[in-house]
């Protein structure tokens, strides 16, 4: 491809699924209304965490954060997604494509982060319940969110200063909804290694890591649940991580098939993004953050009482 000079681009072409105009359509309406669903679900989710003092425990302080997160992620793209299937080629200024992938990829590290540390909290609850509430204290659990935060953004903003200074082609066409780094390096004409390298290190921190937590954790919790004598007390310890648990593996399903891969300047390909990749990605940047807060609701029944409760007085403050 032909080089320029990287002030001469100013912006940058999603073509999306631009070759299946009814399917964007479809997923138009579809994708509005999940997003819809998002604000909705998670915006509750923190107002009956904060309005019930019940739930006020680092296990819940932790799903505020999650819920919080989810929103933030899919304002970040979820509007430009939008409106990417309004038009054929959606064009996007260089600086607002470096700003969203930005916030993008600083919240979905924060989640990796967020979730490893969410099975820590399970782990100190189930294996440790005696000494838990002097162990998880605010003075611990609080610091513990906000290090997921400042983790995630440190990590963003190498990434993103590392892909600024790209010199970028001629070629300005992304083959995708947003702003993606992948679909980013695609387009550089320099050598990306440095960029590689500092990806595959970053998939190990923020996905490895937080994976390998999540599982040590979890070895610890089964096994700890197996040597409860009752039935009913082992169906109550696992309740409450099941939640947990169902949401780690919709998240690192559909993030491991699009991040944990980085390509090299050589092997990234050229093409079309295809349907199912694209399909993916959605799923993942859309569909994971709709289901957060109805998992959690419909296994948890002290969500579902503070719920009730919640509903219930505002139901009796009208009559």
């Amino acid at each position: 491809m032909e080089r320029t000079n990287d002030s001469m681009l100013t912006e940058f072409l999603l073509v999306g699924l631009s070759d299946h105009p009814k399917l964007q359509t479809v997923l138009f309406v579809l994708v509005l209304c999940m997003y819809l669903m998002i604000l909705l679900g998670n915006g509750v989710l923190i107002a009956v965490v904060i309005h019930d003092i019940r739930l006020h425990t680092p296990m819940y302080f932790f799903l505020c954060n999650l819920s919080f997160l989810d929103i933030c992620y899919t304002s970040s793209s979820v509007p430009l997604i939008l409106s990417s299937f309004l038009t054929v080629r959606k064009r996007v200024s260089f600086s607002e494509c470096m700003i969203q992938m930005f916030f993008s990829f600083a919240m979905g590290a924060t989640e990796c982060v967020l979730l490893g540390t969410m099975a820590l909290d399970r782990f100190m609850a189930i294996c440790y319940p005696l000494r838990y509430p002097v162990i998880m204290s605010k003075d611990t659990y609080v610091p513990m969110a906000a290090g997921c935060w400042v983790a995630g953004l440190v990590d963003s903003v190498v990434q993103t200063s590392l892909a600024v200074q790209l010199p970028f082609c001629t070629n300005n066409v992304i083959h995708h909804f947003v702003c993606e780094i992948l679909g980013i390096l695609e387009l550089a004409c320099a050598d990306i290694s440095i960029n590689v390298i500092s990806l595959t290190g970053s998939n190990l921190l923020f996905l490895a890591v937080p994976l390998l937590v999540i599982a040590v954790s979890y070895t610890f919790i089964i096994a700890t649940i197996l040597r409860i004598p009752s039935a009913e007390g082992k169906r109550k310890a696992f309740s409450t991580c099941s939640a947990h648990l169902t949401v780690v593996i919709i998240f690192y399903g559909t993030i491991f098939s699009m991040y944990a891969k980085p390509k090299s300047k050589d092997t990234a390909g050229a093409g079309h993004q295809s349907v199912m990749e694209a399909l993916v990605s959605l799923f993942y940047g859309v569909m994971t953050p709709m289901l957060n807060p109805l998992i959690y609701s419909l296994r948890n029944k002290d969500v579902k009482a503070a719920v009730q409760n919640m509903l219930g007085r505002k139901t009796l403050s009208k009559m």
